[in-house]
């Protein structure tokens, strides 16, 4: 099985590393799941100065800033589509202000593939939109880990 990583990155206070690091330790090591952590596959889509000048490049360079950030959406949505089992998203108030979870979601749906919310906003605050797309809704990862235990067979 293939899990994707979706959440906030570039609003998020550590770029939407730390969740996703640690999910991806009982992902790998106990559900045997593969895991496409955006946070580590960008490295491997951007060349180093694209990595070092990304985000000045929002305002000092907006074509060049379009161009790499498309290099990063490509890669993401063909991995989405083709290498895609099943997504865990984290939906907390960093995702609010960017684009890529919500239209990650939504393709996902589009694509029958199931979608996993941890959400750290009261149901009310969260889009409609958004739940519609999604298969389970959580309030925490440890309620996330025992529904994918019972769902994936580990005991």
């Amino acid at each position: 099985m293939q899990v994707y990583l979706a959440g906030a990155m570039e609003h998020a206070p550590d770029g939407g590393c730390g969740w996703r690091e640690e999910l991806s330790h009982f992902l790998t090591g106990e559900l045997r799941h593969r895991v496409f952590n955006p946070c580590v596959e960008e490295h491997r889509v951007l060349t180093p100065e694209e990595q070092r000048h990304l985000r000045e490049w929002k305002t000092s360079d907006p074509a060049r800033f379009r161009q790499t950030v498309r290099k990063l959406i490509e890669f993401d949505i063909h991995h989405l589509l083709n290498h895609t089992d099943y997504i865990i998203c984290l939906w907390d108030q960093y995702v609010l202000n960017g684009g890529g979870t919500h239209g990650e979601l939504t393709m996902a749906y589009h694509h029958r593939i199931p979608v996993y919310m941890v959400h750290h906003l009261q149901r009310p605050q969260i889009s409609s939109w958004i739940i519609g797309c999604t298969s389970e809704m959580f309030e925490d990862f440890s309620l996330l880990k025992d529904f994918l235990k019972t769902r994936y067979k580990v005991s």
